[in-house]
């Protein structure tokens, strides 16, 4: 018997309209008038879509209490939910809210997990306006509708759990962000070197290497196996800093007529939509050639290959790279700019001192087999798997 089968057992479920318990609002009296953020200002300004928080203001009026009355969060484009338990205001009305009617009949905590169990296709199929008019005729499952006693008590049993899970979830984030940051911290202090101390030379000195650009290389040569192949726009959405294997494949015939990076070389995407992604790299460890695409270039070189991809990551790189970058919609930097950026050359054993100690940072933050984000992928899939298991009802109680 599983738990929730024992807290109903010998209770009835009926499955109830969201209008009936809750109210919907959009948000336009709350929104905010000033476009001037700081991360000094106390009220966050939320925005629809993934980044939510988009700033903080010193505003003081026309402030919505979700510290006092909790709301539901969605907006016409994700249809998103987010519980929210602080004070906000609102950077437009494309966000809408769901709020309780009354909580001794109904938590609305527990309708918000109730939410996020619902398939995608009906998520889907609810976007955008079609929401705002059907969204409290959708009905969910109340427990001993005739006991409000025992069915608060029930509801607040699930909400318990579920949040648990949530905290343990949202505490491994925060320490992945702190990791993070500390990885950021000595990667910069580990690769910056008193120029009296450590030789700096251009990318493209002669005893140093060069830079090769790719060649024409499109999705539709992609094959299902062969020779290894890194599309440019696969390195800042697939890799990390190192790979010893691809995400993609192209033939032999292929192969043999394409630019090849050897074991050591760094492919490097020359094209992004931003600053920050163009320029990022990965370091190819792998035993075999790989084909490069065109709009991005491997550099072959006499350095330890995970130093330099590191170095690609640091603010002193960042900054030498701004320059070199062209383009509007499109941002480029071509690779006879990127040799003349400058590197410091410490010894091949302080290099790999500095490997090793970055590696571990880098394990730890990015590794999706044994890292902080393994850890929180599998506390989020036991999060949903509870979820699914608490607010799962009878079947044969589901109305039509």
């Amino acid at each position: 018997m599983s738990y929730l089968d024992k807290l109903l057992e010998a209770h009835e479920v009926e499955w109830k309209t969201l209008g009936e318990y809750t109210d919907y609002e959009q948000p336009t009296k709350y929104r905010v008038n000033s476009k001037e953020y700081s991360d000094e200002y106390e009220t966050p300004v939320l925005t629809a879509g993934k980044t939510f928080i988009l700033g903080y203001t010193d505003e003081t009026n026309g402030i919505y209490k979700a510290s006092e009355k909790p709301v539901i969060i969605f907006d016409d484009f994700t249809t998103a939910n987010k519980w929210v338990d602080f004070d906000f205001k609102v950077k437009s009305s494309a966000m809408k809210m769901i709020t309780s009617k009354d909580e001794s009949l109904a938590l609305l905590k527990y309708i918000y997990y109730w939410l996020n169990t619902l398939p995608s296709g009906l998520v889907d199929g609810d976007h955008k306006r079609q929401w705002i008019s059907s969204y409290a005729n959708k009905k969910f499952p109340i427990p001993c509708p005739d006991n409000p006693k025992k069915s608060l008590e029930i509801q607040q049993k699930i909400v318990d759990i579920l949040d648990k899970f949530t905290e343990l979830t949202a505490e491994l984030t925060a320490e992945l962000t702190a990791r993070k940051q500390q990885y950021e911290y000595y990667r910069e202090q580990l690769l910056s070197f008193d120029v009296d101390e450590v030789k700096h030379l251009p990318l493209g000195d002669d005893s140093l290497g060069k830079f090769i650009r790719g060649s024409g290389l499109q999705k539709k040569d992609f094959t299902q196996s062969g020779v290894g192949c890194i599309h440019y726009g696969q390195i800042y959405t697939h890799y990390g800093t190192y790979a010893n294997t691809t995400k993609s494949f192209v033939s032999e015939e292929f192969a043999k007529k394409a630019r090849m990076a050897k074991l050591g070389d760094l492919v490097i995407a020359t094209t992004s939509e931003n600053d920050e992604d163009v320029c990022k790299a990965v370091a190819w460890l792998g035993e075999e050639d790989i084909a490069v695409s065109s709009d991005a270039c491997f550099y072959t070189h006499k350095l330890n290959p995970k130093y330099v991809a590191y170095f690609f990551q640091t603010e002193q790189f960042y900054k030498q790279k701004m320059p070199f970058i062209t383009g509007a919609k499109v941002r480029r930097v071509n690779a006879d700019n990127l040799a003349k950026i400058k590197i410091p050359v410490p010894s091949p054993e302080e290099q790999e001192r500095i490997v090793s100690i970055l590696d571990k940072f880098d394990v730890l933050t990015t590794s999706i087999t044994e890292g902080l984000p393994k850890e929180i992928e599998l506390r989020q899939k036991q999060y949903e798997y509870y979820r699914e298991q608490l607010l799962t009802f009878p079947k044969d109680t589901i109305e039509a």
